[in-house]
């Protein structure tokens, strides 16, 4: 709960920038406020505390000459940074933003596609006493007004005109806002308190040091660095307070789970950063292991990315459901189009690589049951010559593995991960097959990135993850320890609080700590997170049954894999009804789906007799054979269904496929549910009249 003395006492400084403020509560909602830290007396939550500032020193301290970020430039070379040259970049920022007016406790605001200059600015803010906070570059004019206005932003830092056009058309109705910096050209200077990128580097290179060592000695790892704003798919965006502590401790627990990164390794950034996940892998687990950071380009998710992996074939790659989904669909279609001798190796290939992969999950998770140390190499003697799948895969990896993952890029890839939101199992079961394990990982913009994350081979194709260890686990509402129930979470990344929200933020955390996630799940023997649907998605049908959305939607886009998205409709309802898209060919400009149909699902639909080749032909003209077709797909999936109430009773084709643009999805492609049932609301009450 939030306590009257939750700005802690400021008059018990220890020297340096790791130091703990003493505080009464593991909440606060004040942007000065301070927490207490979960530390254990063992194991990984034990960890010393460690501040942003002390992390970058730290790691330069090891990796002076490292390469940190690498940039690609107009003329296609590879600008890069040494970690030496990152923190000196880092601290002549902070230095402009001091003197252009950033206060201590105020926000410095970024908007803008991943780059050198996104992460010099979210460090700069941090080491200058303010916060870090990022903004989707999808947000509208009004959505960047409510992060700016309730972060007390004091500076503005942007990509390009697109994005500065928002702020400005917003900024008479900011009044601590006092700069705005640009970072790519042209920058139009003419403009009161618009800065260009290469002038507040003068700016800060002109001021000596003694105002921000000043600020740094009085930091505390306890107190507030970054504000990540959650997407707002219920009402306005709440600024979750990250503090020093909970984005270093998250960034080192999944550092010990991953176990091998070394320094000078590869990753692409390309999620949004705006988003925690992409925060506390490509900054800062990025930072604590000395990893290298290649920036894609802007169009990256537009198709561009593939291009970037084949050229800096990346050693780890973390991505987003819709970005596997995508790789899926690419590798089906050349499949498809390849001769019969090609497909009848690939086939085979896939056997080989899916036998291969599930018999040494079954063996590790078969020695963790008996406590039995995991020596892999037993394993694999014993488990691949039973089944006679050793040999085959080898052959299978040399013959179609190495070239399919050349051809993605991912050949040098060790980890392969997934987060932001489920993804089928069916297809993390076809890329297994493919020798490509995605690995998943659960967590929230409140938990500072990840709470799970399963490193191969402990982990199953449908679980969320395993506990990151010095996490903690419980479900509310649940008589056993592992649930099922609501997943409550604790530890060192559990968030401080809502900033000024303290209604919302008692809401999400209780007294002693734990946040209350709104998901429902359970933990198996192994530490395995399964999560089976979140509480506010719950539908109770009219006779009161409790459906889960989500394995249901699954369900149907694993039997009809050319539809775009499944949306199970059924609360309050005496029987549930599904809405689908079909996928469409997407705007590479605006992101909107257009109205022509996906190459694969072109060829679907023309193979069942039908000779559309647009939604608006097949939503108009209520095409039979495209009707039958995902109504027999329904009735596959019904064949899972657990009750008669659980299975779906209608379906109605959408005149249009989501997308961010037409406001359907969220920045990390979920669903927004309210907006659809809104949007559509016709359609659905057509399933209901008598």
């Amino acid at each position: 709960m939030q306590t009257p003395n939750g700005v802690g006492n400021r008059n018990t400084y220890i020297n340096g920038p790791d130091q703990v403020i003493p505080a009464s509560s593991y909440v606060t909602t004040f942007p000065e406020g301070v927490v207490k830290l979960r530390i254990a007396p063992r194991g990984i939550a034990s960890e010393r505390p460690l501040s942003v500032p002390g992390l970058l020193n730290q790691t330069v301290a090891r990796y002076p000459d490292g390469i940190a970020l690498a940039s690609k430039k107009e003329d296609g070379k590879w600008h890069k940074l040494t970690y030496t040259q990152y923190r000196e970049k880092v601290r002549i920022i902070a230095k402009a933003f001091l003197k252009l007016g950033l206060e201590r406790y105020h926000s410095v605001c970024i908007l803008g596609f991943n780059s050198e200059q996104w992460f010099v600015a979210d460090l700069a803010a941090i080491h200058a006493g303010g916060f870090a906070a990022g903004i989707y570059t999808t947000n509208s004019a009004e959505a960047c007004f409510h992060c700016l206005l309730s972060s007390r932003a004091n500076i503005c830092v942007v990509q390009d005109k697109k994005q500065l056009d928002k702020i400005l058309s917003v900024r008479n109705r900011l009044p601590s806002l006092k700069a705005i910096v640009q970072w790519e050209a042209p920058v139009d200077t003419s403009i009161p308190g618009l800065y260009s990128w290469e002038q507040i580097l003068e700016i800060g290179q002109k001021e000596n040091d003694t105002q921000l060592d000043s600020i740094l000695k009085e930091m505390a790892v306890n107190e507030c660095c970054t504000l990540v704003y959650t997407s707002g798919t219920v009402g306005a965006p709440k600024a979750v307070m990250l503090s020093h502590d909970n984005l270093t401790w998250d960034a080192f627990s999944i550092g010990q789970r991953v176990a091998d990164l070394q320094v000078g390794e590869r990753l692409v950034s390309f999620l949004p950063l705006s988003h925690v996940a992409a925060q506390v892998v490509d900054i800062y687990t990025t930072l604590m292991h000395g990893v290298t950071v290649f920036f894609a380009q802007p169009d990256a998710l537009k198709g561009s990315l593939v291009e970037t992996l084949k050229e800096i074939r990346p050693t780890r790659f973390l991505a987003v459901p819709r970005v596997w989904e995508k790789m899926h669909e690419k590798i089906v279609a050349v499949g498809a189009s390849s001769g019969f001798f090609t497909r009848y190796i690939a086939n085979w290939a896939k056997d080989k690589g899916l036998k291969h992969h599930l018999a040494r999950i079954d063996g590790c998770l078969t020695a963790d049951m008996r406590g039995l140390p995991i020596d892999f190499s037993t394993l694999e003697m014993l488990q691949y010559w039973q089944q006679g799948t050793s040999f085959g895969y080898k052959m299978a990896k040399s013959l179609v593995f190495n070239k399919v993952h050349y051809t993605l890029g991912l050949d040098k890839c060790t980890t392969f991960v997934t987060s932001a939101a489920p993804l089928s199992p069916d297809i993390k079961k076809f890329f297994l097959s493919l020798d490509i394990p995605i690995m998943e990982a659960f967590g929230m913009s409140e938990l500072a990135g990840a709470h799970t994350l399963s490193i191969y081979p402990r982990f199953k194709l449908d679980s969320s993850g395993e506990v990151l260890g010095g996490a903690e686990t419980k479900f509310g509402g649940s008589p056993s320890p592992n649930g099922p129930g609501e997943i409550m979470m604790n530890g060192r990344h559990v968030l401080m609080g809502y900033l000024n929200e303290v209604e919302k933020t008692n809401d999400a955390l209780d007294s002693d700590g734990w946040l209350h996630s709104g998901d429902i799940g359970r933990l198996d023997s192994h530490n395995l997170l399964y999560i089976t649907g979140r509480i506010k998605e719950l539908l109770i049908t009219a006779g009161g049954e409790n459906v889960a959305p989500v394995p249901i939607e699954q369900l149907v886009q694993a039997e009809l894999p050319h539809l775009g998205y499944a949306v199970l409709i059924g609360d309050k309802r005496k029987f549930l009804s599904m809405i689908v898209t079909l996928k469409a060919k997407i705007n590479t400009e605006t992101g909107a789906a257009l109205d022509e149909l996906e190459s694969e699902t072109k060829r679907w639909v023309a193979s069942l007799g039908s000779k559309a080749t647009t939604i608006s032909e097949i939503y108009n003209s209520k095409d039979p054979v495209v009707q039958k077709a995902i109504e027999d797909g329904i009735k596959r999936a019904n064949k899972h269904a657990i009750s008669n109430a659980q299975k779906i009773q209608k379906v109605a084709i959408l005149p249009a496929d989501f997308s961010l643009a037409s406001g359907e999805l969220g920045p990390t492609l979920k669903i927004k549910r309210n907006v659809v049932y809104e949007k559509y609301k016709d359609i659905i009450e057509g399933f209901y009249k008598e």
